[in-house]
């Protein structure tokens, strides 16, 4: 993993306590995470705070998307459109049938 990457999942893991606090009655320590399973074999094997960071993302896209990117992926890469929000670090799309496309910048 680039030490961008690196510095990039420790600051979004550092805010996750802040944005979870945010929820108004939500319980600071709970936080909101999709299953194991909803992730690509890739994203499940990977560690642990890299895979949790993919499950906050898959499960909280409407608060990640309220927030700008500033992990410098912002001018996009790899031919795509420049990253919006964080949420676009992780998630790319989610089709009309519920799969998704992720964007796997955070694997290293």
């Amino acid at each position: 993993m680039t030490k961008q990457v690196t510095a990039f999942v420790l600051l979004f893991l550092a805010l996750v306590p802040w944005l979870g606090g945010c929820g108004g009655g939500t319980a600071p320590n709970k936080l909101k995470l999709a299953l194991v399973s909803a992730l690509p074999v890739a994203m499940q094997n990977a560690p642990v705070n890299v895979r949790e960071a993919y499950q906050f993302a898959l499960a909280n896209q409407e608060t990640l998307q309220k927030i700008p990117c500033y992990c410098g992926c912002g001018a996009g890469h790899s031919g795509e459109a420049p990253h919006k929000s964080v949420k676009d670090c992780f998630v790319r799309e989610v089709n009309p049938d519920g799969t998704v496309e992720w964007d796997e910048m955070g694997l290293g």
